[in-house]
């Protein structure tokens, strides 16, 4: 059973995996064995420290997913620091919060490049990469908004819905080809997205009163489940969107 679930001799390539969700992420595929690559322009010293606390290895790669023309770039530096990418954690990921009517043009192209099309590259071209291995895990990360309206988030909303169905749609294709393609919807989290929330005392309280487990997650409760999804328990699981809400969903 052990074995199911290691990860020893894989590498995983995360994106956005300076801090928060992205960052436990990448210790707990670290902690069961893959060596990680982390991508994004925030510093990663501190993911670094951590992975290699629990004596794993990591490498970092300095790239910005809101700009055009950098996926094949990532790729190619990936390449040149590990043999193969078993692993894709599509993380990275912006919001702007803002009244519908008010929500700016730029807000909503910045949220959409970073949040769906850089993720629809990824999957591409690692993809390819995977296909011509026989084999890959392809884990997204989705939201509670690819299932909700969400309140001044259309961008983000629309990004997240499109995660879901970009999860689906490769799936469809690429399970008979030894590709896994999975989604991860955390619910409401301690990161630094959902600052402005949690400070809002009535707001914080709302939310958390609906959530079953009664707290907010945390980057660690990702951990076991982007481990699941890496590794062979998973085999028989594609175009799954996994929600880990302490039971928000449910309520």
């Amino acid at each position: 059973m052990e074995s199911l679930f290691s990860l020893v001799g894989k590498t995983a390539l995360v994106t956005g995996a300076s801090r928060g969700l992205g960052q436990g992420m990448a210790v707990g595929l670290a902690e069961a064995g893959a060596v990680v690559i982390g991508a994004g322009m925030s510093d990663m010293s501190e993911t670094k420290a951590k992975i290699e606390d629990v004596g794993g290895t990591f490498y970092d790669i300095q790239t910005d997913l809101s700009k055009m023309n950098v996926v094949d770039d990532l790729i190619k530096e990936t390449l040149s620091k590990v043999s193969k990418i078993d692993i894709l954690v599509n993380n990275a990921g912006i919001i702007r919060r803002e009244d519908a009517i008010n929500y700016q043009d730029q807000d909503w192209y910045d949220v959409i490049q970073v949040n769906q099309h850089s993720v629809f590259l990824l999957c591409r071209e690692v993809g390819k990469h995977m296909l011509a291995n026989g084999s890959g895990k392809i884990i997204n990360i989705a939201s509670m908004l690819s299932f909700q309206g969400g309140l001044r988030v259309p961008a983000y909303t629309a990004s997240k819905h499109a995660v879901a169905g970009l999860t689906k749609s490769f799936a469809n294709e690429w399970a008979g080809k030894g590709i896994n393609v999975n989604a991860i919807a955390p619910g409401y989290m301690e990161t630094d997205n959902t600052t402005q929330i949690r400070e809002n005392v009535e707001r914080n309280a709302s939310i958390t009163s609906r959530i079953p487990q009664g707290r907010w997650g945390t980057p660690d409760d990702l951990k076991g489940v982007v481990v699941f999804l890496a590794s062979d328990a998973s085999n028989y699981i594609n175009g799954h969107v996994l929600p880990v809400d302490g039971g928000w969903l449910s309520s």
